[in-house]
């Protein structure tokens, strides 16, 4: 049975009776918008390229994965990338540079897991342009990239990409709180890039132009190296899990019952995913960036665990033996990435 914020999302009729207010969103967020464009405003440009990695509607769409294949790319072709997060559900003084062992509960879980994958510099600040003067200022840094920040116009880009959930869409198409809309859907013709998380599946046409990204899971890592997981890339996910695993123990394989454990934005998703390897996975979905505490990890009938990689950052000291997370790669065609390095060929690194 659908959740309350799936039903929300979809459109249910029940919250129509919130759309006079969306309408009053969609006019406020408008006139917002029309004053950084018309200049009555004005946007902090960095010294370096800005890449703005967000989305038009509330939830999780695939920004994470999508950030960390960036950093890999990019970092292969000479560039020094860092990362600005908002850090949501963190409690740091901001601006704030997220080392590996940070608390996830004071810096977000996020942007923990970007510091410990991508093994460059990730600062969290609310205020994006900010933050990216925090990173440029203590950090060798010869590139951005904004994780969530496609409606921070304070901070001027370079390159807008926006990600799209491939199963949801759009979703009802109504602006908050009606809807999970954050920016009418005219906002995707004006972006240089649109990835489509997975197939469409979602109701209507797809975004034009738009590349299809699909989220390829690893091998199964246990939740206790969570908290000591370093800057993990491409296949490295797989050539240091069959190590860990095996100092671990053996990871379930299908067709195993689990319980599967997601606090994100759409959970369904990565309930989906176990079942497409195979799994016999019991959900159990959480509000994202949710807090756990140790209990809440047991369940009846005692099976193996498993979770994202994103609550893993979380639950590396409570979660109980026999627990495991997925990682997963953002692959992306050939094109999108010729297509991006192309848009950054003026500002080509000193040492490429």
């Amino acid at each position: 049975m659908a959740s309350w914020a799936e039903r929300w999302h979809d459109g249910h009729p029940l919250f129509r009776l919130l759309l006079p207010l969306g309408r009053l969103f969609e006019a406020v967020a408008a006139r917002r918008r029309a004053a950084w464009r018309d200049g009555r405003r004005t946007s902090w440009r960095a010294p370096v390229p800005v890449i703005v990695v967000g989305n038009i509607t509330v939830g999780g769409t695939g920004k994470t994965p999508l950030t960390l294949a960036l950093v890999e790319q990019l970092r292969a072709a000479g560039w020094r990338p860092g990362i600005v997060s908002r850090g949501y559900g963190g409690r740091a003084t901001y601006p704030c540079l997220v080392l590996p062992d940070a608390d996830a509960a004071v810096v977000g879980d996020e942007p923990l897991l970007l510091a410990r994958r991508s093994g460059v510099p990730v600062v969290v600040d609310p205020q994006r342009a900010r933050g990216v003067r925090h990173l440029l200022a203590g950090a060798d840094c010869d590139l951005v990239i904004c994780d969530d920040g496609l409606q921070h116009y304070a901070l001027a880009r370079d390159i807008e990409i926006a990600v799209i959930d491939g199963r949801r869409g759009l979703g009802s198409g109504l602006p908050l709180p009606a809807g999970p809309l954050r920016e009418p859907p005219s906002r995707l013709a004006e972006v240089d890039f649109r990835v489509i998380n997975g197939d469409w599946l979602a109701a209507g046409e797809p975004p034009a132009a738009a590349v299809t990204m699909l989220l390829e899971p690893g091998e199964w890592l246990p939740v206790a190296t969570a908290g000591s997981t370093g800057p993990v890339a491409g296949t490295a996910i797989a050539a240091g899990a069959a190590a860990r695993s095996a100092a671990a123990g053996q990871a379930p394989q299908p067709p195993a019952r689990v319980h599967a454990v997601a606090g994100i934005g759409h959970p369904p998703r990565f309930f989906a995913m176990l079942a497409a390897q195979g799994y016999a996975p019991v959900p159990h979905a959480f509000p994202d960036h949710h807090a756990y505490r140790a209990e809440e990890l047991r369940f009846t009938p005692p099976l193996p665990l498993v979770m994202t990689e994103k609550d893993a950052v979380k639950c590396a000291g409570i979660a109980p033996p026999d627990s495991w997370f997925v990682p997963v790669q953002a692959m992306l065609p050939a094109d999108f990435w010729q297509a991006l390095h192309s848009r950054l060929a003026d500002w080509r690194p000193s040492d490429a």
